[in-house]
């Protein structure tokens, strides 16, 4: 299957959806399928410290019939909120389009044809794999540049996490930017077992760390809250940065913070039943394996995404009660569709 030219036009605009925080974008693309039945879910839920600054998004018809786009954005400082959204609404354009430029010419200035040659010849997950993932490490560069170029906009200590998944048939890749996180839902002979597909990009990851250290940046954390680990300027106790990689906060680009993520590659099985994205609202309150119990469960692929964020606003309430609770954001993506 080919990659559809006509997607990567498509931008996904605030105002078509309300100015709603997680959204489900149903692609030009005519599905063969029960076009009725959803392939999963997306919820968010504002916590108590004012605005919501999570964002979501799941894109059915991502590039071919049977692909899909889900992403889950937690924004951060002044105007992370702002951050969010602007990402989900230009990322999956922008990804798209980097797709189909690395398809036509490789990096190696070889044409397509020969380039696949080539990558037929290569022992690895995918012989797509190495173009999407040049195509995602180039498409957050881009869109982190072009976040820097907005004048209205200060980022300077605002930014976003990113957890992106892009599914193309039975592969999955995935790139992840900050402490959101991509959990695995696979059956075994006891039941539902979850699989993390990502590693949380905190300062407390040694290898991220040394890189921040080797830029001059700082990472402590404070006396107060010493199981969190923060990234603060050379020479001031600003802005205290809790992860190590996110869009925007510009002030501390300098100093080890990146917009590039770390992409990784799965490949379906008919054991893998659903991916769950959630913002760290989410997994702050609720292991990986709670939430796979709890979608491994829940009747229909709708009802998916709030029975999660739920059951975290009510974890929430029971074991942080005296604290503000965070925004919880969850996107669902089934992978074997439940029986009608």
């Amino acid at each position: 299957m080919g990659i559809c030219a006509s997607i990567s036009s498509s931008v996904i605009h605030d105002d078509t959806y309300g100015h709603e925080n997680a959204v489900y974008y149903r692609g030009t693309i005519s599905l063969n399928a029960n076009e009725s039945q959803r392939i999963g879910s997306t919820y968010s839920h504002t916590g108590s410290k004012g605005l919501n600054q999570d964002s979501a998004i799941l894109f059915e018809g991502y590039g071919i019939e049977d692909g899909a786009f889900g992403a889950v954005f937690d924004g951060h400082g002044k105007n992370g909120h702002i951050v969010s959204k602007i990402v989900r609404n230009r990322l999956p354009s922008l990804l798209l389009s980097q797709r189909n430029g690395i398809a036509k010419i490789s990096p190696s200035g070889v044409s397509t044809k020969q380039s696949e040659r080539l990558e037929s010849d290569q022992s690895g997950p995918s012989k797509n794999f190495l173009k999407w993932k040049e195509a995602c490490v180039s498409a957050f560069k881009v869109m982190d540049k072009e976040i820097k170029l907005l004048d209205s906009l200060d980022c300077s200590c605002s930014g976003t996490t990113a957890a992106v998944v892009v599914k193309q048939g039975e592969d999955l890749v995935i790139a992840n930017l900050g402490d959101s996180r991509a959990v695995l839902g696979t059956r075994t002979e006891n039941g539902i077992r979850a699989v993390q597909l990502t590693t949380d990009s905190k300062p407390g990851v040694t290898s991220e760390a040394e890189r921040i250290r080797k830029f001059k940046g700082r990472v402590f954390a404070l006396k107060e809250e010493p199981h969190i680990q923060r990234v603060w300027l050379p020479y001031d106790d600003s802005p205290g940065l809790a992860m190590s990689r996110a869009f925007g906060d510009f002030v501390l680009k300098n100093h080890g913070i990146i917009a590039i993520p770390d992409v990784s590659y799965h490949c379906v099985s008919p054991n893998d039943q659903f991916l769950v994205l959630a913002s760290d609202g989410v997994w702050d309150v609720l292991s990986n394996d709670e939430v796979v119990s709890i979608v491994s469960v829940v009747r229909s692929e709708e009802a998916a995404a709030k029975a999660v964020v739920d059951a975290a606003v009510a974890s929430w309430k029971h074991k942080f009660p005296n604290s503000k609770r965070d925004d919880c954001t969850v996107i669902c993506l089934f992978l074997q569709m439940k029986p009608t």
